[in-house]
């Protein structure tokens, strides 16, 4: 039988590869799988080589702590690969791990596909000379990629945004309300602070003094802070003394339930801006990172914007409140508008639909034309090596 190795790095990958094992098992059957994953990957019968949240460290001075065992991590995983010979491995964004990995496993001639394109499109474009040789086929989730790539000379291909099947869209705003016995008109505001612990450490604090500003201005405010399994104890002790106790949410279908009845949301930049117009939830988007991190960032950062609704939209259709302008009278005052302007909340919807249309691959969902890629290489692969 056919081995696919997946390797992903954080909770957005694992969901990554989860989906993508499935349509890959879906499509061939006899297809095996091994790699490094969390729990989405581990319901499609992958065993992690390592614990994926090792993996889990963001920012260039965070990383410095911990980088023996990083490198250790890197080494007992290209030895796995290596020594299963996959018919195929596809690594999944992470890119300060997978990149490496790639490189790695290089000499041993195995098919490589790597999933969620780099973005040196947004700073350090510079690094995209090293890439060259790294894999074999470039999975692309946003349409702007392509050109991109394809410019420096490295083939793309997109596969459309799998938050199209997150389900982000689908939530009932009525069951939530009754599961965490909300009145139907207390307005719900969300709260993303992320899914790693040097993240929710930055913006918690932050989020917390907001709150306390927005809870005099808007009666009846109801905070819900959606957030993986694996920093809730970290969220329900930072959120412990906030003047209004949260509603933390750790399930899925909790989340999306929570985004139906939300008037308005506060997210972190990244993909949970996506989650969040495709439940068509009014946002702001803010940041925060080490403070000589964010020096570094600056002299190399080449996009206008950091939240990708407005980079697909070209326009800032949501605004950013970004590091020193993360503030919390000026996070309050944003929030507050969205929920008290009923055009400012309709304008940002409108335009929600202009970008989620952006986000559709050619053909089927984006997990499948993601599996139909690997497919195609893996096949090219297996004909090559028998001469055809």
């Amino acid at each position: 039988m056919t081995l696919v190795y997946v390797v992903a790095g954080e909770q957005s990958g694992d969901a990554l590869g989860g989906r993508l094992i499935a349509a890959l098992r879906a499509a061939r059957p006899d297809l095996e799988f091994a790699g490094i994953g969390g729990p989405r990957m581990a319901e499609q019968g992958v065993q992690s080589l390592f614990p994926m949240r090792e993996l889990a460290v963001m920012g260039l001075l965070e990383v410095l702590p911990r980088i023996l065992r990083l490198r250790r991590l890197l080494e007992d995983a290209a030895a796995d690969v290596i020594a299963r010979q996959p018919g195929v491995l596809v690594t999944i964004d992470s890119p300060s791990f997978t990149l490496r990995l790639l490189k790695r496993v290089a000499p041993a001639g195995i098919a490589r596909a790597h999933y969620v394109a780099p973005q040196v499109w947004a700073w350090r474009e510079k690094r995209v000379r090293a890439f060259p040789g790294l894999w074999d086929r470039l999975l692309c989730l946003l349409p702007f990629e392509v050109a991109f790539f394809s410019q420096h000379g490295l083939p793309a291909d997109f596969v459309g945004h799998p938050v199209l099947e997150s389900g982000a869209g689908s939530g009932d705003a009525a069951r939530f309300r009754a599961a965490h016995g909300l009145a139907p008109d207390a307005p719900v505001l969300v709260l993303m602070p992320g899914s790693r612990r040097s993240e929710v450490g930055r913006l918690l604090p932050v989020f917390g003094e907001a709150l306390t500003l927005l809870a005099r201005r808007v009666p009846g405010l109801v905070p819900v802070v959606p957030v993986a399994s694996a920093v809730a104890e970290t969220v329900l002790r930072a959120t412990a003394g906030w003047p209004v106790r949260p509603v933390v949410v750790t399930e899925l279908a909790d989340k999306h339930d929570a985004y139906a009845a939300a008037a308005a949301a506060l997210t972190k930049s990244g993909t949970s801006t996506l989650e969040l117009a495709l439940a068509g939830v009014p946002m702001a988007v803010t940041y925060r990172v080490n403070l000589m991190t964010a020096v570094i960032v600056r002299r190399l950062v080449r996009v206008k914007y950091a939240a990708i609704v407005n980079l697909l939209a070209g326009r800032e259709v949501v605004p950013e409140l970004i590091q020193e302008n993360a503030t919390p009278q000026r996070l309050a005052d944003t929030v507050r508008g969205l929920l008290q302007d009923p055009a400012a909340a309709a304008a940002q919807r409108a335009a929600f639909r202009e970008v989620i249309a952006q986000l559709s691959p050619a053909h089927g969902t984006p997990s499948e034309a993601a599996a139909q890629a690997v497919l195609e290489l893996l096949d090219r692969r297996r004909e090559s090596d028998i001469g055809l």
